[in-house]
């Protein structure tokens, strides 16, 4: 293909306005071609109810980046993969990890790139952290991501129910930096969910787990918190400690910041989205911040918590 890839947005909510819509308008390697969606689209660009119509009137476009809630992500892949379509998955990339086991299949059979966007991955301290960890023996990790739902999360009703992983939207971006960071694989050993009576998703998340070597890993996410929000990771090693915060935003080792890129997260993403493409409708689908999820819908202990409102 010459020239920049033709790309259309499926689902244009707050994400795709905020991150996506100026990631692409960055990048040479796509142009904006059309948004599909049931709500309304962009200005000036043609908006399609559904991704077939979307095909038939513009066959020129060969990739969707789909930043629907998780629990429409499975059909609308499957159909952009149908027509030849590239497909970019907003994180999570689906309501279950079978569904996105499929749509691995799914991508292979059709010769096609399934990229699995894990944008917290290219927060600028990640890439640094992975680096000097691979060197050190980690003794310990603590991971607290604590925000405010009402202020991140407005009137977004899916995220409370069952597919939309309610403190595991904003969580599973921490666990995407972990299992990014940390030089081994880890699992879960325990914990807590909260449940709001009147929702079908926690609202916050105790977690611990552990690797091959019995390494403390903890974890808690909380959608309750007021004031100052809290992103941070915590690595002590046997050379000292390593902080992450802000996100990934900011790097800290031994009580000293470290120089980080510029924050680039969204932009990293259509980098990668388009080399894949060039190279022959390669893959980059990592399950493993999912499976957490999923183990820790399986494996802790559920308590009731006050009603949301």
């Amino acid at each position: 293909m010459t020239g920049p890839i033709p790309i259309a947005i499926v689902g244009v909510g707050k994400i795709a306005r905020d991150q996506h819509l100026p990631a692409i308008a960055g990048n040479p390697a796509f142009a904006l071609a059309a948004t599909v969606g049931h709500h309304d689209g962009v200005a000036g660009v043609p908006h399609y109810p559904d991704i077939d119509t979307l095909c038939d009137a513009h066959p020129e476009v060969a990739a969707v980046a789909l930043c629907t809630p998780p629990q429409q992500r499975h059909a609308l892949a499957r159909a952009a993969l149908a027509r030849g379509l590239h497909v970019l998955l907003e994180k999570p990339p689906g309501a279950t990890v079978a569904e996105v086991a499929d749509l691995i299949a799914c991508a292979q059979r059709a010769g096609r790139t399934l990229f699995a966007a894990w944008h917290s991955r290219f927060a600028p301290a990640v890439e640094p952290a992975r680096a000097w960890l691979a060197q050190r023996r980690v003794r310990s990790v603590a991971v607290v991501w604590k925000e405010d739902v009402r202020h991140w999360h407005p009137g977004q009703q899916w995220i409370w129910e069952a597919g939309g992983l309610g403190v595991f939207d904003p969580g599973i971006n921490a666990l995407s930096i972990a299992t990014r960071i940390l030089p081994a694989p880890f699992f879960l050993t325990g914990g807590t969910l909260s449940f709001p009576a009147n929702r079908e998703a926690p609202i916050a998340a105790d977690l611990r787990f552990a690797d091959a070597d019995a390494t403390p890993i903890t974890a808690v996410f909380d959608w309750r918190q007021v004031g100052p929000q809290s992103w941070d990771i915590t690595v002590e090693t046997d050379d000292g400690r390593l902080e992450i915060s802000r996100g990934g935003g900011a790097l800290r080792i031994a009580g000293i910041d470290q120089p980080c890129p510029a924050e680039a997260e969204y932009p990293g993403l259509y980098a990668r989205f388009a080399a894949l493409i060039a190279a022959n409708g390669a893959c980059d689908v990592d399950v493993t911040p999912l499976v957490h999820v999923a183990d820790a819908f399986l494996a802790t202990r559920r308590v009731a918590v006050e009603a949301f409102a």
